[in-house]
Parts: structure tokens; C-alpha cells; sequence
């Protein structure tokens, strides 16, 4: 496989900070109305990002990156250096059960007041029976 060189004509879109997302340049540089456009185009797989088909919408681009839609070249310019973004902390799904780390009190000696009870939750008898999963029981 060999590699071709070739010279292409490209707008330049200038931004202030670095990493940028894929679908936003294309949304700066106006070749779409708006980013729902952009990102349909982009898993459609219309963008080209430094020679190769882009599929993923939040793509980080860098400055000297070309990107190609619609028979436009457009090269991202940024004089600012790369910031490092933190990852996002992993959401816990609804049916996983907590890990015994994160069921650990603390062990610090802080105290929580509990709110206090409206009149109608002190005087609600407390003879219903549940479930284990919850769920009151109904009998019919």
C-alpha cells in the first residue's frame, strides 16, 4: 500500500481550545444548519478525518487535523495546547448491586441529623406488609 501525497485547498477553522469534538468543527466551519445535521453525517459516514471514514460524532480533533465533507477540506487551527480531560466517573447501572466498598461507612465521627417527620407520616400506623422487593401486597 502506498501512500499518496496530494495538495488540497482547505478552509481553516480556528478554535480556542483543543481536543474539540468532530460534530462542533463542522458546525464552526457552517457546512451544516446545525449539529443534529452533523452528527447524522458523521454516522452516516460523509466526514473523512485525516484520510479515513469517521463514524464517531464525538471524535476529538487537534490542531493540523484535516477533515473532508461535502467536497470541502477543512483543517483545524489552534494555537492553544492540548487540555487533558478527565474521564467521566462510570455510572452504576440501576441493576447492579453496590460493592461492599461502597456500602462502608464512613468511619469518621460526623453525625447526620434526620428530618423530621410530618404529622401525617407520625400518624400513619404502620401495619402494611410488603414484599421483598417492596412492593405492598394486595389481596383480592
Amino acid at each position: 500500500m502506498s501512500h499518496e501525497e496530494i495538495e488540497v485547498e482547505a478552509l481553516g477553522v480556528e478554535v480556542s481550545s483543543q481536543p474539540i469534538e468532530l460534530y462542533k468543527i463542522l458546525k464552526i466551519a457552517n457546512a451544516v444548519s446545525g449539529g443534529g445535521e452533523a452528527k447524522m453525517a458523521i454516522t452516516d459516514g460523509y466526514v473523512i478525518v485525516n484520510g479515513e471514514v469517521e463514524t464517531r460524532k464525538r471524535c476529538k480533533i487537534y490542531d493540523g487535523d484535516v477533515i473532508a465533507f461535502n467536497e470541502e477540506y477543512y483543517v483545524l487551527i489552534c494555537d492553544t495546547p492540548p487540555t487533558l480531560t478527565k474521564p467521566k466517573p462510570k455510572k452504576q447501572k440501576l441493576d447492579q448491586k453496590p460493592s461492599a466498598k461502597q456500602l462502608q461507612k464512613p468511619t469518621g465521627k460526623t453525625s447526620v441529623a434526620k428530618p423530621d417527620k410530618t404529622a401525617k407520616e407520625r400518624s400513619k400506623p404502620q401495619t402494611e406488609k410488603r414484599a421483598p422487593n417492596g412492593r405492598r401486597h394486595i389481596s383480592f
